[in-house]
């Protein structure tokens, strides 16, 4: 008969098998301080690159929060930011004045801005709702961690709840198929006559460049102003929550940087390649 084997003088039993969650466990709780042991760590899971290191540093946080002590604190803030971006990141910007195209301009840049604002709300609401389920079921029952995440997640989807409202302020009759066929439809007409004569490519080239080189601006100038906002009220306090999670990645960015990229593309059409398919179209 074997004879069970007794435990080495370090308490481990010897007879039991190592299990991959050990391996994994040791992988988490492993804090690598020098350059050599990360890049033991990393050769170890097969990661190199700037991906592969954030990884292995999100998986080696144990705790579900970094600052639990903070947590509550930085939660209650983020939900007020939430709250004043939600009131008044749509509301109507001051423009410059344009003369009878004022009331226009405004309208537009509130629509953008709206836009842009609602957009990184429901963004930001559901990334922290996610955040917050997954840290809640990562940490242990009865902890007092997983009684504040518990409570954290039910506020902030009855705060998702009832921010599920349209991104974009149209009214509904705008958004249908008739409406918009029938704009496209006289669209189209318009084009076809213009195109039949020199003057009226030329006419047309010019409306176009002008309506592109507005659309820059509104775009660009919303995105100033849903980015002020932003910033004003939920920068900091979300990157203050995610300091005290902990381990949880880069928090979302709005969308204002990418209307700011529009709005150049647009630019850069309104004034090369307008001309150049004018030039061509009488050219022909």
């Amino acid at each position: 008969m074997n004879e069970p084997h007794a435990p080495t003088g370090d308490g481990h039993d010897e007879s039991v098998p190592e299990l991959l969650l050990d391996k994994l466990d040791s992988l988490r709780v492993l804090r690598a301080d020098t350059d050599e042991e990360k890049d033991a760590l990393l050769f170890q899971i097969g990661g190199r690159g700037v991906v592969e290191r954030e990884m292995v540093a999100q998986m080696s946080a144990v705790r579900p929060l970094q600052y639990p002590q903070r947590f509550e604190e930085a939660h209650r803030v983020m939900v007020r930011g939430i709250e004043v971006l939600d009131r008044n990141g749509a509301r109507p910007a001051e423009v410059r004045r344009l003369g009878p195209l004022t009331p226009i301009a405004k309208w537009l840049v509130q629509q953008v801005t709206r836009w842009i604002v609602r957009s990184h709300l429901n963004r930001l609401v559901g990334r922290i709702g996610g955040l917050y389920e997954r840290r809640e079921a990562n940490s242990a029952w009865g902890t007092a961690e997983h009684s504040m995440l518990r409570r954290s997640r039910l506020d902030i989807r009855r705060v998702q709840t009832g921010m599920s409202t349209k991104a974009l302020g149209l009214p509904t009759f705008l958004l249908g198929g008739a409406v918009l066929t029938s704009i496209a439809s006289g669209l189209q007409s318009v084009t076809r006559a213009a195109l039949d004569s020199t003057a009226g490519v030329i006419v047309l080239g010019v409306i176009l460049f002008a309506v592109l080189a507005a659309l820059s601006w509104v775009a660009l100038y919303s995105a100033g102003v849903a980015r002020r906002r932003i910033k004003l009220s939920t920068d900091q306090p979300m990157r203050a929550l995610w300091e005290t999670i902990g381990a949880a990645g880069k928090p979302p960015r709005d969308e204002s940087y990418n209307f700011a990229a529009y709005a150049i593309v647009l630019l850069i059409l309104s004034w090369i390649v307008i001309p150049l398919v004018v030039w061509l179209a009488i050219a022909a």
